[in-house]
């Protein structure tokens, strides 16, 4: 297989830092997306390396395998064995331990090419390529636990998404990540979640806020409205002689707390005061006799 270049597949270069490179991927990732280009091979095929090349790149520690083993990134941990186990024997026979590019590809071509590689004859084994994918979802997706389906290099991947996730939270499915090697044990996936909020209620955490407005008749003289939760409506008993920007607190309306099943956040209700317009001259009238006696 021949060698490729994530940074090129991103167009980016070495010095990309966190930033540029997600900045890239999703730039590319909508470009190439295959519900925006149906039945487009080439586009399947470059979205696949876009992915793959963001996996490695967005991921600290194998983009600093990646940096310094190149094609061999995978594989840094063995390599590093290998060398300490050459630098070992040199040592035992008296050789210099500064290494040629020969000896640096005797060393993986004894680790890739079926050889003994490690002590007694046994083929080392590799653990499995880590993965990293994002996901976007909207608020209301992440207010209930849902299943949803995943895929992930070609394979199908059923999960259960907790309520109460929060933007930016990453979370790990063991053993979904690349195959392992020589039997070695699979790569884990990492799915980082970008939750989108289009609802009038503003998250924080577990908490919900959100602006009421309220007319004056009601403000002045107390009532009964209907106002809206995430999840519903309910009925709140407005005091006499409210006051505009109050707020208050309805327990337990607000979001549901990270796998903590039946607790939720609270909600919070900003009054705003609403001043009627497009007054009759009546009802001047009587706002000035009120004014009168005020």
């Amino acid at each position: 297989m021949a060698f490729i270049d994530y940074y090129k597949t991103l167009g980016i270069s070495k010095t990309a830092s966190d930033k540029d490179i997600k900045k890239a991927y999703r730039k590319l990732a909508r470009k190439y997306h295959p519900d925006l280009n149906p039945n487009d091979k080439d586009a399947e095929k470059k979205f696949k390396a876009i992915n793959e090349a963001n996996e490695v790149l967005s991921n600290p520690e194998n983009r600093k395998k990646f940096d310094a083993y190149g094609e061999h990134w995978q594989n840094a941990e063995a390599f590093e064995q290998a060398k300490q186990q050459q630098q070992q024997q040199r040592a035992y026979q008296g050789q210099a331990g500064n290494y040629s590019e020969k000896d640096f590809e005797d060393i993986f071509g004894n680790m890739f090419g079926g050889q003994a590689s490690g002590r007694g004859g046994r083929e080392v084994r590799f653990r499995g390529q880590d993965f990293n994918a994002e996901l976007q979802l909207a608020l209301k997706e992440v207010y209930q636990p849902h299943k949803r389906t995943l895929t992930v290099n070609n394979k199908n991947i059923r999960i259960t998404i907790p309520a109460g996730v929060e933007n930016g939270q990453t979370i790990k499915i063991k053993g979904h990540g690349g195959k392992g090697v020589n039997g070695g044990p699979n790569g884990d996936l990492y799915i980082q979640f970008s939750i989108q909020n289009h609802s009038k209620f503003k998250r924080d955490k577990d908490n919900l806020y959100t602006t009421v407005e309220l007319d004056l008749y009601t403000a002045m003289l107390g009532g009964d409205m209907m106002v809206d939760t995430f999840n519903g409506k309910v009925k709140l008993t407005i005091k006499p002689e409210t006051q505009n920007g109050l707020k208050v607190k309805l327990k337990g309306k607000g979001f549901p707390k990270y796998k903590k099943e039946g607790q939720f956040g609270d909600l919070y209700i900003t009054y705003q005061l609403k001043t009627p317009t497009h007054l009759t001259e009546k009802e001047k009238e009587l706002f000035t006799q009120l004014q009168k006696l005020r």
